[in-house]
């Protein structure tokens, strides 16, 4: 490995230099996927009545894009990193873009609904819930797509870290490759309690169980401390080793 690689921001020196095919292939996905947001809502409003109601998705289409860049970010940054490019890495970005195509629906239904919910009705919702079954089964959808591609993005950085002496990953560098795969696996473990909450919810629950399933993805909130904690411990043990 070149030692007079590009320094990143994050502390990596830049693998990645150059634009790989499937890297741009996954890019174009994740763009299309974006545009699948937009599209989804319909005709073009040629009423203002019909505009007001469509700009009052904004806020479900930005918490939808956000998610999405999220996740688009995530593979990118593990790009740049590590330029790896062999074949259990394209099968892994292939799986991402495939999932991030089925996430658009249950993505923009689970936002639109939130945010229905927390203005009485004033915000529209893309998708009618008419008993306790219909959220069941929302949270459950997005849970497993949530759960999967939190999943691939930890996979991926643990293909990096299987090959970190290739690559000449340093101390630091090896730290932090555990730090997103420890990110990675909590994000599937908050997705995994929030299907399971709302696989328990009773036809008669009470209101609060009803958002138990939503509200367990506050819990994300420790994905900069129970990474963090795993990286420490990874540093600590490259300290007693010695220089790898």
């Amino acid at each position: 490995m070149d030692q007079t690689a590009k320094l990143r921001p994050d502390g990596f020196r830049e693998r990645g230099g150059e634009v790989t095919r499937i890297e741009a292939f996954v890019d174009a996905a994740f763009a299309f996927a974006l545009t699948m947001l937009v599209i989804s809502v319909g005709t073009i409003p040629d009423t203002m009545p019909r505009l007001i109601v469509a700009l009052k998705g904004t806020p479900a289409f930005a918490a939808s894009f956000a998610q999405i860049a999220a996740f688009w970010y995530a593979h990118m940054s593990w790009s740049r990193r590590y330029g790896l490019d062999d074949s259990k890495s394209i099968v892994l970005s292939l799986l991402l873009v495939f999932l991030v195509m089925v996430f658009i629906y249950p993505l923009k239904i689970v936002y639109s609904t939130f945010f229905y919910w927390i203005t009485g009705g004033w915000l529209p919702a893309s998708f009618t819930i008419t008993a306790v079954s219909d959220l069941r089964i929302m949270f459950i959808l997005f849970g497993v797509v949530f759960v999967t591609m939190s999943i691939v993005i930890s996979l991926l950085y643990l293909q990096a870290w299987r090959q970190r002496d290739a690559l000449e990953l340093t101390a630091e560098e090896r730290a932090r490759t555990v730090e997103k795969m420890a990110q990675g696996w909590l994000s599937a473990a908050v997705g995994t309690l929030s299907a399971t909450l709302a696989a328990l919810i009773p036809d008669q629950g009470h209101a609060w169980m009803m958002a138990l399933p939503g509200t367990s993805y506050w819990l994300l909130s420790l994905s900069g401390v129970v990474p963090k904690w795993f990286g420490d411990r990874m540093r600590k043990r490259l300290q007693v080793e010695g220089p790898a």
